[in-house]
């Protein structure tokens, strides 16, 4: 390893190099809980796109796989390290290039935290909706190598569906540009949206062109209170057949309230077995789009409905649900002291039409499997993140754990819905990828892979 170190040293800036053994230990895994994890050889901060490819080239050249990092928020083991592997760290590629208020588009680094393309791209009265709950810390490049969701996915959709145009490096060294910057544009296969979500395996993304939205009208919020999920679940059916479009829709179950009770004291109603936050962005018809929610919630079996009073508890609604992970670890390591306390965070998506289903399943698993399951997630797009609470340093616990988050993924299947709504395959869903696109989805995936990174330089044992 000393003489891949001392390559990359020659071919890059010194401060982008990095060995200091509790560095690398910092970099060994993203959020994931009980996801395998190995220490790297070296840490490398590149800065532009050159530096990427030298990095790409000498590791090629010495055979040691590369490991690409963002932000390390992500909670499927995507980022997590292999033994002697090269992390390469794009945290230091945090340029926003450009804001065309024109063409309403912007041209960033994958270091750019979301927080900070959203306040810069709203100083020219435009929008970039994605908002994952870590959008305060992680980074677009993560968001797109994920395919991040968010809050807003309801109505504005996920990270995807804004992304128009990459820069990649791929495992060859050469640098390829997919995508545009015009308004509409089909010329060959979609190739942005190949990498968009391959989670590293493809290439090293290192710039992202994204489109921006005109800012959203002032949101009006309510709170639905249910003696049910299930009852929350028929809330969200009725609400979506009603033709109505929230801005948000999220469900927070009895367990996270008290959680962020507990955390953060707020004065959330812990005795709810369900909680709907619903908001509407329509302008002069929110007030009578928030009512018809309010009704819907209602005739599903709420058990109050209340209306934020005004943006500063709107806001503090908001805030809450985005402590809904936090408070969860909080709970988890008061649960089970000593730092033994984990998350097995689950991120299924159902159809709407299954969800009051999905819910009562959930329920119905964490009691034959006697773990505490928490439930919270973007109820208007029928994603739901199940936190199965475990010991570490009880094996039963975590067989158990283990057993039912694969029920909770089987049950998503058999209800018609995706093993990964949001946070990506990473380590933690490769076994569900393959049972849920079958043997010839898993052939056409290690095609791409292997046309575009033969010798699985990049992010090995990731996906597939």
């Amino acid at each position: 390893m000393s003489d891949l170190i001392e390559a990359l040293r020659a071919a890059l800036p010194d401060a982008a190099v990095l060995t200091d053994p509790d560095l690398l230990r910092g970099h060994q895994r993203d959020e994931a809980d009980l996801c395998a994890a190995g220490t790297p050889a070296v840490v490398v901060r590149p800065r532009t796109t050159a530096e990427v490819v030298a990095t790409v080239c000498v590791a090629d050249r010495y055979g040691v796989p590369v490991v690409p990092q963002g932000a390390r928020t992500g909670l499927a083991g995507a980022a997590n390290a292999v033994d002697g592997a090269v992390v390469l760290s794009t945290a230091a590629m945090d340029r926003i290039v450009d804001v065309d208020p024109v063409n309403r588009t912007a041209v960033v680094q994958p270091g750019v935290v979301n927080a900070a393309l959203a306040a810069e791209v709203g100083r020219h009265g435009l929008r970039y909706p994605p908002d994952p709950g870590s959008w305060e810390s992680s980074t677009i490049g993560g968001n797109v190598a994920t395919n991040a969701g968010g809050m807003c996915c309801v109505k504005y959709g996920v990270t995807g569906e804004y992304v128009i145009g990459l820069e990649v490096v791929l495992a060859s060294g050469e640098v390829l540009r997919t995508g545009r910057r015009t308004a509409k544009g089909v010329a060959g296969y979609d190739l942005t949206r190949l990498f968009v979500g391959s989670e590293g395996t493809l290439g090293v993304i290192t710039e992202v062109t994204v489109a921006l939205r005109p800012a959203a009208d002032t949101s009006l919020t309510l709170v639905a209170v249910f003696d049910s999920t299930a009852a929350a679940g028929t809330a969200v059916a009725g609400i979506a057949s009603g033709g109505l479009s929230p801005s948000l829709l999220e469900l927070l179950d009895r367990t996270h309230l008290q959680a962020i009770e507990a955390y953060r004291p707020m004065g959330l109603r812990t005795d709810a077995a369900a909680l709907l936050l619903a908001s509407v962005d329509t302008g002069t018809a929110a007030g009578t789009d928030l009512d018809r929610i309010a009704q819907v919630c209602t005739a599903a079996g709420a058990a109050e409905v209340y209306a934020a009073s005004d943006a500063v508890e709107a806001a503090a609604l908001l805030q809450a649900r985005r402590l809904a992970h936090p408070a969860m670890e909080r709970l988890a390591a008061r649960t089970f002291p000593a730092g033994n306390g984990g998350l097995i965070i689950d991120d299924v998506a159902v159809p709407r039409s299954a969800l009051s289903r999905m819910l009562d399943g959930v329920e119905a698993i964490a009691a034959e499997h006697a773990v505490p399951i928490g439930v919270v997630g973007h109820a208007g797009d029928g994603n739901l993140h199940p936190n199965i609470v475990v010991d570490r340093a009880d094996p039963d616990s975590l067989t158990r754990g283990r057993a039912a988050f694969d029920a909770i993924m089987r049950l998503g299947l058999d209800l018609g819905g995706t093993c990964t709504g949001e946070h990506g395959v990473g380590l933690l869903k490769r076994d569900w990828l393959a049972e849920e696109i079958g043997p010839v989805g898993m052939r056409v995936h290690r095609a791409v892979k292997q046309a575009l990174d033969p010798t699985n330089l990049l992010n090995p044992g990731k996906l597939l």
